[in-house]
């Protein structure tokens, strides 16, 4: 599994990488982070505002943090 976190590197965009990390751990999953800072990356995946979660190339959350729980929520699929 692949999950790459968007954003400019903000505080928030970190905080997004960091609950995703914790995610990951609490499921026990084999997964990639990747951060993904390079804005021409980042608008052709569509969204609007950043952070975004972005799962299997699939965008999953855009433009807020989401806690570890419910990003564990979306990785459950």
């Amino acid at each position: 599994m692949k999950l790459e976190i968007l954003g400019s590197g903000c505080k928030r965009c970190q905080q997004l990488a960091e609950n995703t990390k914790s995610a990951v751990r609490a499921l026990g999953l084999d997964a990639e982070v990747v951060k993904v800072e390079d804005m021409a990356s980042i608008v052709g995946y569509g969204i609007m505002a950043t952070p975004a979660l972005v799962v299997d190339g699939q965008v999953r959350l855009s433009g807020r943090v989401a806690t570890p729980e419910e990003i564990g929520r979306i990785l459950r699929g």
